[in-house]
């Protein structure tokens, strides 16, 4: 496969996603002119320098339109002579269609291509990678079960994922009725404008500014009873959270409140425990401190997945520091043991 191919099926694909965010956009008319500008800042953000015509817009609609492409309900517009360009369908995206031919392709000239970093150091992300997307999108050869990833199929919010991954891509404010079971299982209406979505003990979070708290709220997938995007309201963009390292100081995706301070927590844990906490650290910031006396630290914000996690841990492992954190996981297990037995006299 040589790089001018490569390049060439690159640059036809950046162009396809850019006027699907245009045909999916229902706030602005785009019109030819418009469509080809769209291509060509799309195409300069991934460092291309091809400009793009208005005969090459066209053949790339025409593709889009056949069963080669994926058939996307394209609707003409007229506005005097001219003409804009937009979806009949409000929810349709080449986003959410099967992969086509070329696509499949495409997708194993890509895996072809990170196989080559396959064994480097600090690239281990690659193998799951790889695997992940020959087997989910049936890309091996051999038909045969031999990989399952974990999913809960069964989970709640799942049919939201693409609408909410493509609003915050696509910088649309979102309408969302919310099931808060803080509050008693009450349903809230938010409009939400959406910024990152994260995965976490396989469930799946959105982030993005609550436009009626003023702030960064965590919306569970699965808790939403129902959203849409909201085509009234003007999309306020992200200028102040780094989401890339907005979770370096927690274990999980609950923000704990700013006067809760990063810990060093010191960990013991049991001999047959300690070389799969090893294996697989609580935290990036895990740290040995002995390995005769199996012991680690971890530098975080304790919240309620740091809690739920070291329970987790049952008699394998004791906190040994800060007493505060030691306090909390003594109450916690106080609790859960009169859950169990009977609660004793004071005498002994």
């Amino acid at each position: 496969m040589t790089g001018d191919y490569m390049a060439t099926n690159k640059n036809a694909s950046i162009r396809y996603r850019a006027l699907d965010k245009c045909f999916r956009d229902f706030h602005h008319r785009y019109f030819i002119e418009d469509l080809i500008e769209k291509c060509e800042e799309e195409l300069e953000s991934f460092n291309f320098s091809a400009s793009v015509s208005r005969r090459q817009i066209f053949d790339d609609i025409r593709f889009m339109e056949s069963f080669a492409g994926w058939t996307i309900p394209l609707d003409r517009i007229k506005d005097g002579k001219k003409t804009y360009y937009r979806y009949s369908d409000r929810n349709f995206s080449i986003n959410k269609q099967p992969l086509t031919d070329e696509e499949a392709q495409q997708l194993k000239t890509m895996i072809i291509t990170l196989d080559r970093f396959r064994g480097l150091p600090s690239n281990e992300w690659v193998d799951e990678v790889i695997s992940n997307l020959e087997w989910r999108f049936n890309l091996k050869g051999n038909n045969e079960k031999v990989v399952s990833f974990e999913q809960n199929q069964n989970l709640k919010g799942l049919d939201k994922l693409n609408v909410v991954l493509d609003a915050a891509s696509n910088h649309q404010p979102l309408h969302i009725i919310y099931k808060n079971y803080k509050e008693g299982g009450i349903e809230e209406n938010v409009v939400l404008h959406p910024y990152h979505v994260k995965q976490f003990n396989n469930r799946w979070f959105l982030f993005g500014l609550n436009q009626d708290r003023n702030q960064i709220s965590n919306l569970a997938l699965d808790r939403i009873i129902s959203v849409s995007i909201a085509d009234d309201i003007r999309f306020i963009p992200n200028t102040g959270v780094d989401f890339e390292h907005y979770f370096d100081d927690i274990v999980g995706v609950t923000i704990p409140k700013d006067e809760v301070v990063k810990e060093h927590i010191v960990l013991k844990f049991t001999k047959q425990r300690f070389p799969y906490v090893t294996s697989k650290p609580i935290h990036l910031s895990q740290h040995t401190i002995s390995e005769e006396d199996c012991t680690i630290s971890i530098d975080v914000r304790p919240n309620r997945e740091l809690t739920a996690q070291l329970l987790s841990f049952g008699p394998d492992v004791e906190i040994l520091s800060p007493d505060g954190v030691r306090e909390q996981i003594s109450k916690k297990i106080e609790e859960n043991f009169k859950k169990y037995f009977p609660v004793q006299n004071d005498c002994t």
